[in-house]
């Protein structure tokens, strides 16, 4: 059964592919979850510039994989999961090394005005609010090695059309990945 590393730049879909993913069962691991924690028990709010502050620092002082390292912590066994958030090749390592050839990274990608207005649509507490703060946090990921990590993807997905279209195109290549996964 495959573990599903998801990458893809902020607004992409990865949060609809994530709701398909629960829905045929898979457990739900997301690696901003682990850094949103990680600010809520420092005492911090949850605002995008304070996230991703937070998340730069301990990068810089435990290593660029530290999210990956704190996040397999989180995995209760290997079998159908989904990790949500990888942002470098580091961290795609980490899950490698640690999952064995069953962690197959899958790419989401959609174009960055589409992403810009999903991201003001869908109102996430630590989401940004202007293009300034919207292209800051793109360059931020980038910074992170987020581009190559996208370049590199096992399986890519194009999420360009209807949100209906995208859940299903989502679920047909679930089922596909199991298929192979079981063909191996």
């Amino acid at each position: 059964m495959p573990v599903i590393l998801l990458v893809g730049m902020p607004g992409a879909g990865k949060e609809e592919f994530v709701r398909v993913a629960r829905e045929e069962g898979y457990e739900i691991v997301r690696m901003g979850d682990v850094v949103r924690n990680f600010v809520l028990s420092l005492g911090l709010e949850l605002k995008d510039e304070i996230v991703g502050k937070i998340a730069s620092e301990e990068r810089n002082k435990y290593g660029i994989d530290i999210w990956a390292k704190r996040t397999l912590e989180r995995i209760k066994n290997k079998k159908r999961t989904l990790i949500d958030g990888v942002r470098c090749l580091e961290e795609v390592e980490v899950f490698k090394n640690a999952l064995g050839e069953d962690a197959k990274l899958v790419g989401i990608f959609a174009p960055r005005k589409v992403r810009f207005e999903r991201i003001l649509n869908r109102g996430r507490e630590d989401d940004i609010h202007s293009w300034d703060e919207f292209v800051a946090r793109e360059m931020r990921e980038l910074k992170w090695g987020l581009g190559n990590v996208f370049a590199l993807a096992d399986y890519m997905l194009l999420n360009t059309s209807t949100l209906e279209d995208f859940r299903k195109n989502v679920r047909s290549f679930l089922i596909a990945l199991e298929k192979e996964e079981n063909s191996s």
